[in-house]
């Protein structure tokens, strides 16, 4: 004994070093592109204010954050709302949601089977008959019962195990940037379809203004041409514009519907249940200050680009764990059994 302790301590210190150390390659995030500014020439410190006074000039504010309910900036209670709807019912993003559970959820299975050591236990109890005869003595009857319990781990010499983890954990980061780019995408879509949806209300109201205007414009003309004080060529000219307008209105209804269907859907509603409100442009307020990212800090704070990243991380986490596999692996393993009538 006094020889095998030595011996028996050296090895387990040179199992947990060689469990210290991972083979494959260290992942490290790529450097980002240095940029001072995302145009050649500086932008202006806010923007050009609408003529005649109508709309005031933003301030474009390059210190701060942008809110995550960036929306919220238009000051809208009807346009808040419906993102909140679309947020809660909205297919595309409970999808996103449920992948980042799932990635979520294996990630700790994985660390419980490869960190942890693997306990399986069992009981079992039989009832038997033996036959008799002239050697064994009569037939008997009994019950047999058996309860065991067994152990067993995979020393991670070489890393597989952690790097299997580390590729899993990537895995969850990149289904939770697909989750964020899926909120955004929900988002900026939501809002932008129901600006143009008040846009198109707008000018659809104004082309019916001017077709009505144009028309008892046209009724002046064809007087004055009956009485000679207008020429053929310009009733013809003016019936012409109104025509012109008239063909445009069915054009804009059409996109007016189309923006519509897309609202429901974004909020996970049928196109036939209409439930989607009628926004005007004197109800969305355009923001004071517009807050302008850093160049540096964008690659940061777009989950694309983020999403990207942790698939890179994941493919050198495989690395790791497929040169792992070329070595051998050592499994300990220890059982207990009691059997007894």
């Amino acid at each position: 004994m006094n020889r095998l302790f030595p011996r028996l301590c050296l090895t387990l210190a040179g199992a947990l070093a060689l469990a210290g150390c991972a083979v494959g390659p260290d992942f490290r995030p790529p450097d980002p592109v240095s940029a001072s500014g995302y145009t050649a020439a500086p932008l202006p410190a806010r923007t050009a204010s609408a003529p005649g006074g109508t709309g005031a000039a933003q301030q474009f504010d390059f210190t701060g954050d942008l809110s995550s309910q960036w929306w919220t900036l238009f000051r809208s209670p009807e346009l808040d709302g419906l993102v909140r709807q679309a947020v809660r019912e909205s297919p595309s993003l409970a999808s996103a949601e449920a992948a980042l559970r799932k990635a979520r959820e294996d990630l700790r299975a994985s660390q419980g089977a490869l960190l942890f050591p693997a306990v399986d236990a069992g009981a079992q109890a039989t009832r038997q008959r033996t036959s008799g005869n002239a050697a064994t003595g009569p037939s008997d009857i009994y019950n047999l019962y058996n309860t065991s319990v067994s152990v067993s781990y995979t020393l991670d010499l070489f890393g597989a195990s952690r790097r299997r983890i580390e590729a899993l954990r990537a895995e969850e980061d990149h289904q939770r940037f697909l989750f964020e780019a899926t909120y955004l995408s929900l988002t900026g879509n939501l809002v932008t379809t129901a600006i143009r949806n008040a846009s198109l209300r707008e000018q659809i109201r104004a082309t019916g203004d001017i077709i009505t205007a144009q028309r008892r414009h046209v009724e002046i003309v064809e007087a004055q041409f009956e009485l000679g004080a207008a020429s053929r060529s310009e009733v013809l000219s003016q019936q012409a514009e109104l025509a012109a307008n008239g063909a445009a209105l069915p054009s804009l209804e059409g996109q007016l519907a189309a923006t519509e269907h897309a609202l429901s859907v974004l909020t996970g509603q049928l196109p036939a249940e209409g439930t989607i409100h009628a926004f005007r442009l004197d109800s969305i307020h355009l923001p004071e200050s517009l807050p302008v990212s850093l160049p540096s800090a964008l690659t940061r704070q777009r989950p694309d680009i983020r999403a990207a990243e942790a698939l890179l991380h994941q493919a050198s986490a495989e690395i790791g764990v497929a040169t792992a596999n070329l070595f051998p692996k050592i499994t300990l393993s220890a059982g207990y059994g009691y059997q007894a009538v």
